[in-house]
């Protein structure tokens, strides 16, 4: 048995996640968890809503709340949309809590101690209208490195390099189209080029890593420079040095809290089973793996910033240094990074309105049609795009034509000769028989090998071909119409019902809420697939602060059933079964992007009236001081 930390990427509490989103982190992460479980590891799947940062001040003031009641009601809604998903989290918790500011504070100082954090200025932007720090991500401009428009002040999608503000070529200022000013304050700074040397070293010993993301990876290094990791902000964690701890205007930057979220996250989970070291299984013994899973967005965070802190905690870098009271943590084992999933050829932006909420298309369309076309066509190693026409092909012709009516036939044709599962001679099994029975044995171990190199779409491709050879096979041998044979229709049945069982099994980790179903229906009790529950917990060091969390029982012998065949039991009862997938209209498409269209009118039109108003209001306080 090995324990494996799957780390899930933190999504921003600054509003509900779309589809593009989960595509990257969500559904990739819980196929891997559920199969590693079912073969018998120990894992733990941690994760949380990352709640820092300037643009959720920037959001709350727009909103009249404060950057806190916008956190919590964010939180509340992304943990019922991941749940909903079936996101089988160990611990799905958030960065406003106690605990996650322990343990962050720990790092910090473990890192400056061993010498890799140390001060420095750095220019920040000023909005000239209100003399407020505008947040790098409202900044936007072209990209010094590729040239690239559209670039924010902290990274540059097209090129995926990290930026700081004033290097973008013409910034403005989203919020109200002005252009910054920029000013020099005084910051706490990761001595990124004194790791860079062990960050690099780490990298090339990586194996396996998808071809795109070790080789971007890579490429970070080739310039390196420090990273300023404290900002002029009072909303986020308190730098914890003397005469800036008490500076309610100096912060942590977000984006060094909010990874170090992945081992704040155990630590909480360790707390709550009532074993406070429990999580150092994962995180401190050498044998155990790290898979972190995230979109392609976030690979420099994962595979520079996040190790990079790691190694300074560790003292591993080019200052030396020890590791502090968490003992040595390990690096990631893998950085597990998808590519870009756009809508009808359109980039996601929930700004301009090109976006499918998952609240929203679970609302309308079965969960497993959503996680299986995810998994079935999403941005696996290259981008992808979704569209409702093929999202509704997909659906009708593999969920439900192809594995519902083939669950659906076998057992009605159960149900109709026996009312259980039949008994039979081994012996009468025929070469078609066998051979059926041996491929769909092979596949456990082809379905899992590519699972476990993260391969899902492979994975999911080889598990609907096995399938599809069990349809051929039922066709072929017609039971319905033997009239004579009772032992013969026997064994066509038996054979087919135990390759629709073996089929679940693989299907389960993509399809956990349909293999519950499809479970009961050949005749199981109890829990086959198990799902995550959200739950109202205090928090851990402040008393008084409430929140929920996703959790869960996963156990393998509990509620998660092996990954290999469980021979079917004669005499199990089979019941009248009733269709597990529906078929979507093909009128939905339309009404789709109609609704699409409708909404991306309404929204454009909602912030030209903003930008509008911000600018009309610019122009009459400048045309103020002006008279003054």
């Amino acid at each position: 048995m090995s324990h494996i930390l799957v780390s899930v990427a933190w999504p921003y509490a600054n509003g509900p996640r779309h589809i593009g989103h989960v595509a990257g982190f969500g559904v990739p992460s819980d196929v891997y968890a559920r199969y590693e479980r079912m073969k018998g590891n120990d894992v733990l799947m941690v994760s949380g809503t990352d709640e820092h940062g300037t643009p959720i001040l920037v959001q709350a003031e727009a909103e009249g709340v404060s950057a806190q009641e916008l956190a919590d009601r964010y939180s509340r809604v992304i943990s019922k949309d991941l749940c909903d998903l079936g996101l089988s989290y160990d611990l799905f918790t958030r960065t406003t809590t106690g605990n996650h500011e322990h343990v962050v504070q720990e790092m910090f100082k473990q890192c400056l101690k061993n010498g890799y954090i140390y001060k420095g200025t750095q220019k920040v932007a000023i909005s000239p209208s209100t003399g407020r720090t505008l947040p790098d991500r409202y900044i936007e401009g072209t990209c010094p490195i590729c040239g690239a428009s559209g670039a924010r002040g902290d990274q540059c999608d097209n090129c995926g390099n990290e930026l700081d503000p004033d290097e973008l070529i013409n910034p403005v200022s989203k919020i109200n189209g002005e252009t910054p000013i920029f000013k020099e304050t005084e910051h706490f700074f990761l001595d990124l080029p004194a790791l860079a040397e062990a960050n690099l070293s780490w990298l090339k010993t990586r194996k396996g890593w998808r071809t795109n993301v070790i080789n971007f990876s890579i490429g970070l290094f080739n310039e390196v420079k420090p990273r300023a990791i404290t900002r002029d902000i009072d909303w986020g964690i308190p730098i914890p040095v003397d005469g800036w701890i008490d500076n309610p205007n100096k912060r942590l930057y977000v984006w060094f809290d909010a990874v170090i979220g992945y081992l704040s996250a155990s630590i909480e989970w360790a707390r709550r089973q009532g074993e406070p070291d429990a999580w150092r299984a994962w995180w401190n013994d050498p044998e155990a793996l790290g898979y972190y899973f995230m979109g392609k967005d976030n690979i420099t965070f994962h595979s520079q910033i996040w190790p990079s802190e790691l190694l300074a905690y560790n003292g591993e870098g080019s200052k030396g240094g020890e590791a502090g009271d968490f003992g040595k943590l390990n690096l990631p084992q893998e950085v597990v990074a998808s590519e870009f999933l756009s809508m009808e050829g359109k980039k996601f932006s929930s700004s301009r309105g090109i976006v499918i909420y998952v609240k929203d298309i679970l609302a309308r369309y079965q969960v497993d049609a959503v996680r299986y076309y995810i998994s079935i066509a999403g941005p696996e190693t290259s981008d992808a795009d979704f569209t409702w026409a093929e999202f509704v092909r997909h659906n009708n012709e593999e969920l439900a034509s192809s594995w519902g009516n083939l669950v659906n036939r076998v057992a009605n044709l159960l149900f109709k000769h026996f009312g259980a599962i039949p008994h039979i001679d081994e012996s009468s099994l025929t070469v078609e028989d066998k051979a059926l029975l041996g491929e769909s044995i092979k596949a456990f171990e082809t379905v899992g090998d590519l699972i476990e190199h993260h391969r899902q779409k492979a994975a999911l491709g080889e598990t609907m071909r096995l399938v599809g050879e069990v349809n051929k096979y039922i066709s072929a041998e017609e039971p319905w119409k033997i009239k004579d044979d009772e032992d013969r229709v026997a064994v066509i049945l038996h054979t087919a019902a135990q390759v629709v069982c073996d089929a679940n099994v693989m299907l389960a980790p993509f399809l956990p809420h349909s293999a519950q179903q499809v479970y009961e229906t050949m005749g199981g009790k109890g829990t086959f697939s198990p799902l995550p529950h959200v739950e109202q917990v205090h928090d851990l060091d402040k008393p008084d602060f409430e929140y929920q969390i996703i959790t869960g029982t996963y156990k393998l012998g509990v509620n998660v059933h092996p990954w290999k065949r469980e021979p079917l039991v004669d005499g199990t009862p089979i019941a009248k079964p009733s269709p597990i997938f529906q078929k979507i209209p093909k009128e939905a498409v339309q009404e789709e992007l109609d609704r699409f269209q409708t909404a991306l009118d309404a929204r454009r039109q909602k912030e030209a009236e903003r930008l509008s108003k911000a600018k009309a209001e610019l122009a009459q306080e400048q045309q103020e001081q002006q008279e003054k």
